[in-house]
């Protein structure tokens, strides 16, 4: 899918884009305030613009822009004085659903949002301006907890789209590397209950796992495992998937996870890879930012063309090799190992 960007032949269009963050701190607002929440809950699903003020303990001025902006860029709809949740933001940004990502952009607003404010800085310097390296996440429970939040936003999209483009039934085990607490993992799960999973990340997301796990009913279905996939061996599995992992690092790092993962999987099984991956054309305004982000908060990760990925996996041993798109943005790379 290529972004259309505003019309930057006109000066007007210039403008728009150069003040295109205003929509976004709009709408990640919003999600902090939890307005959409909020409305859902309200009664009928709508409220005025008095009744949000009381309900956000907000103090009013400029609240009715601000609300008219959220319906100008489609998240609020507006009628006789209320507003509501249009059908996106009530699938999607309301806690509790399924689908909900407002997670991710929590994140967006509380680490992407400032850390964009010194692009230039990282653009000179090549270092990474988000104040923090992972570690001092992990330490952090509350912290944590929102970035596993922002990863189960993701995961919330993709589960069903990697479910449906992988053909699970000749395998028996899964393992996803790198999983968080385990939402990717307990979707492909639920959706194949033939297979037994396994995540590793991390030993901090072991609370977390367990928690997952109890609330979905997974317990013993899916196994946490705790570790660094640097330092310690992987688990071994029949389909090892590395998701949305490899963009955090290096391309010597990506060489060397592929050939780690390479010793996963079983003989006979895949290595699945997706992530917002590059094509020669910079087409996909989209992955090209996510790949900005990734400067911002790492120390040496980008998005990468899948020419890449290939590459190391012909040189672990890995054969039948296909790349396909999964969902609107991410690609999808499958790796077979030799039986």
């Amino acid at each position: 899918m290529t972004t259309n960007p505003p019309d930057v032949s006109t000066a007007a269009g210039i403008l728009r884009l150069g003040n295109a963050f205003c929509d976004a701190k709009a709408l990640l607002t919003a999600v902090e305030l939890d307005l959409f929440t909020q409305l859902q809950q309200a009664p009928g699903g709508k409220a005025t613009a008095d009744e949000i003020k009381e309900l956000l303990s907000l103090h009013g001025r400029g609240l009715s822009d601000f609300l008219d902006l959220l319906v100008a860029l489609q998240v609020l709809e507006r009628a006789d004085g209320a507003y509501r949740n249009s059908s996106g933001t009530a699938r999607h940004l309301v806690r509790g659903g399924d689908a909900y990502i407002g997670g991710f952009l929590l994140r967006s607003s509380r680490n992407l949002y400032p850390a964009w404010g010194r692009l230039e800085e990282a653009l000179r310097t090549g270092k990474q301006q988000s104040g923090s390296d992972f570690e001092q996440v992990t330490k952090n429970p509350a912290i944590l907890r929102q970035f596993v939040g922002s990863m189960d936003a993701f995961t919330n999209v993709l589960g069903s789209e990697l479910v449906k483009a992988f053909d699970w039934s000749g395998f028996s085990s899964v393992l996803d590397v790198g999983g968080a607490r385990g939402n990717l993992c307990s979707q492909i799960v639920r959706a194949q209950p033939h297979l037994a999973g396994h995540v590793f990340d991390l030993p901090e997301m072991a609370p977390l796992a367990a928690e997952l796990a109890t609330e979905l009913g997974l317990t013993g279905k899916v196994e946490f495992h705790g570790g660094s996939f640097f330092d310690d061996p992987l688990p071994q599995a029949e389909v090892v998937v590395l998701g949305h992992v490899l963009h955090d690092w290096d391309p010597t790092q990506r060489s060397y996870l592929v050939h780690k993962a390479y010793d996963a999987v079983l003989p006979g099984g895949a290595l699945l890879v997706y992530d917002r991956m590059l094509d020669d054309e910079p087409e996909h305004a989209e992955n090209l930012v996510i790949s900005l982000d990734m400067l911002l908060v790492t120390d040496g990760g980008s998005e990468y063309p899948a020419a890449e990925i290939t590459g190391y996996a012909e040189q672990a041993g890995f054969t039948g090799i296909e790349v396909s798109p999964l969902s609107d943005y991410d690609t999808l790379i499958v790796a077979r190992k030799p039986g």
